[in-house]
């Protein structure tokens, strides 16, 4: 059994309207939600063999502040490709995951993160929240028995959705 880890970046920030898009840092709710989102890693014990990240500075940002919950064997790639990538993109990444690899967290953008989400999972109740919404720092887990290349949509199972409100509230789902 095979588990994908899909992140969304952490609350960037608006204050500079000049920044590019990619420059955005995190906003202090974004810093206070990866936070929250480093201790649910480390206290549900996920720990990612493999993290692909998108390039932009709140994705980083947001790969620094959890990098403590996630144990120290990841394996860290940035991929220019994740950079507002849409779903197919994603999934076209996710391909490429040698099959020895069994767990990655994938960390990127919305709509893409929702939409590969939804994509994947078969019909449930959690895939009923993560289609109403799919805030920043939330973190959706799936599970599938198939390689990483023959992931396809319906392929797999989200087991766990978990929003830094939810672990704000201390709450939060097994993953």
């Amino acid at each position: 059994m095979k588990t994908l880890y899909l992140l969304r970046h952490a609350k960037s920030s608006w204050d500079d309207p000049t920044l590019a898009d990619p420059d955005r840092p995190l906003a202090p709710r974004g810093r206070r939600a990866a936070k929250l989102m480093a201790d649910h890693l480390r206290r549900q014990g996920i720990s990612p063999e493999l993290v692909l990240c998108s390039p932009s500075r709140r994705t980083r940002q947001t790969l620094k502040r959890i990098a403590r919950g996630l144990g120290k064997n990841a394996d860290i790639q940035i991929e220019p490709a994740l950079y507002a990538a849409s779903a197919t993109t994603l999934l076209e990444e996710l391909h490429e995951v040698p099959d020895e690899v069994d767990s990655v967290m994938l960390i990127g953008h919305n709509p893409g993160i929702q939409d590969l989400a939804l994509s994947l999972a078969r019909a449930g109740s959690e895939s009923l929240r993560v289609r109403s919404k799919f805030p920043t720092a939330a973190l959706a887990a799936l599970k599938h028995n198939v390689t990483w290349r023959g992931l396809v949509p319906g392929s797999a199972e989200l087991v766990s959705f978990v929003t830094p409100k939810q672990l704000s509230r201390g709450g939060g789902s097994e993953a």
